[in-house]
This record gives structure tokens, sequence and C-alpha cells, in this order.
């Protein structure tokens, strides 16, 4: 079986994602070009409707789509599923003064196209939106935590470095390339980034493990050749695994339609950027801690 050398590639690949994570990083300051929140974060219009029968959310997405809003862009409500026959219809930030002409023509054309028996409306604030952002965040960053602590805990501090660099680079260039194109960011796509980072961390692992038993079997090998052996000796499974999910996902992207595109997006460049991070960083950085350790051990 050929070998590659993953390791000696890194002085080519590592200044390219350090450069790309910069990159994000400048890109997703507000004043440069910032994210775009959804409506789940920035607050907006909620319909809570009654029906007097099923309806299916598609058709009320497509009713949505028809509606003259001008500048509303309807297509992009939140449309969830409540209590018996009710529909909870949530649109971008209305104001009652302002746009009483769209929430007419959204409440009458309801009623038209559909067997409505109750239709109420309310503002939902941004303070409430913000609260949804800052927990959705949170729960990133305690994974990320409570990954840190597990992996110190089944490997050592090293191994767990090099997993929580790794997921932090995959999480930064997704939402790099969320903020370049202008991408919208939901709970959603917060769910995504969390797939993410149990992705990411699923191939790396796997990479870990094999070197962990490795270094056990083979004591007086170089780390260089255990690390490359390690990560070519998975290479078969990280590439099926990649492919099968990456399968399923761009299919889901190209036909899940607008509401899924986020989702899907985020899940695209966490499969293609994670399947690369778990040799390309999370592996550099284990080796060079590696080689820094057994240096301070023979200098003692």
């Amino acid at each position: 079986m050929r070998q590659f050398d993953f390791l000696g590639k890194t002085k080519y690949f590592v200044p390219i994602s350090l450069l790309l994570v910069a990159i994000s990083i400048v890109i997703l300051l507000p004043g440069v070009r910032g994210l775009k929140w959804g409506i789940d974060f920035t607050g907006g219009m909620e319909f809570k409707v009654l029906f007097s029968e099923e309806v299916d959310t598609a058709d009320i997405r497509t009713m949505l789509g028809a509606i003259d809003a001008g500048d509303v862009d309807l297509t992009t409500s939140v449309i969830q599923d409540a209590e018996g026959n009710t529909k909870v219809i949530t649109t971008q930030l209305l104001n009652v003064e302002e746009d009483q002409r769209v929430i007419d023509r959204i409440e009458t054309t309801l009623r038209a196209e559909f067997p409505v028996e109750d239709i109420g409306r309310r503002l939902i604030g941004q303070q409430v939106s913000q609260e949804l952002a800052q927990k959705g965040w949170q729960a990133v960053l305690l994974a990320i935590v409570a990954i840190l602590v597990y992996i110190s805990w089944r490997f050592r501090l090293r191994y767990a470095i090099g997993a929580v660099a790794a997921i932090l680079h995959d999480v930064i260039i997704a939402l790099g390339v969320f903020a370049i194109f202008q991408i919208e960011v939901n709970l959603a796509t917060i769910a995504a980034f969390l797939t993410i980072v149990g992705y990411s961390l699923n191939d790396t692992i796997v990479i870990y493990d094999r070197i962990r038993e490795n270094l056990k079997v083979e004591r007086r090998r170089p780390i260089f050749e255990i690390i490359n052996h390690s990560v070519n000796q998975s290479l078969s499974r990280t590439l099926n695994t990649s492919l099968t999910t990456f399968i399923p996902v761009i299919i889901l992207f190209l036909f899940g339609g607008s509401v899924l595109r986020g989702f899907s997006l985020a899940l695209l460049i966490g499969v293609i950027v994670g399947t690369y991070s778990s040799m390309y960083i999370a592996n550099p950085i284990l080796y060079a801690w590696s080689l820094k350790a057994d240096k301070a051990k023979k200098g003692r």
C-alpha cells in the first residue's frame, strides 16, 4: 500500500489554513461584513393560525412566496407546527404602521387560500432573539469545552489541543463562508455547526486512537513516522466515511429548498474541511507538542 507523507506536507497546508482562518475572522467583524442573522435572531412578526383541517407547510410557503410584499422577503419565513391544526408563521420584523399593507395581505391570502378559523399575531422582540443567539453560541462553546476535557482524560492534553484546534478551524472557516456570501444564519444553522463539531471530532479521534495504539507497539519508531503511518492506516476509512456523508448532504443542498440551504451548506463545508483538518491541523499540533515534550525529557 502506498504511504503518503501527510506531515511532510503540513509546511504547505498549515499556512494556507492560517490565512483562511485570518480572512474569515476579519470578514466576520460587523464593520467589515459580518453574519446575516435570520429571523430566529433578529426578531419578527409571528402569525398563529388555527386551521379547521390539516394544511401542508409547503403550500403555506408557496402562498407566502406569491404575495407581493415589496421589500419584505416572505420566502424566508419560519413555519412551525403547533398543537392540533395550528401553524406558527414567523416573518421578518414588520412595523404595524408602516407594513400594515403586507400584514393585511398575509392574513387575507391565508383566509382565501386555506380553511382558517382564527389568526392571532404578535411581535417577537429582539431581546428574545438575542437570548436565543446567546444560548446557541453557548451550546457550541460548551461542546468544545466538553470535548477538551474528555479527550484530555481519554488520551492526553496534547491530543485535546489538536482536536479543539481542528474544530475551531472548521467552524471559523464555515462561518467565514456564510459571511462572504451573506447566507442566513438561523437556529438550524447553529445545529449544523454543532454537527460540524461532532463530525470533525469523529475523524480526528479515529486517527488519534490509531496513533496511540501504534505508539504502544512501535516505541522505538520516530513519532513523525508513527503519525504518518497512522493517518495512512485510517485513510480509506476516513475517505469512505466522508464520501458516504457527502453524497446525501450534497443532495440535500441541491434539492432541499431554500429552508434547508444554510443547514446543508454548513454540513457540506463541515464534511470537506473536517476531513482536511483531521489530517493537516490536529496531527501537526500533536507532532509539534510531542517533539517539544521529547526534547524537554532529554534535556533533564
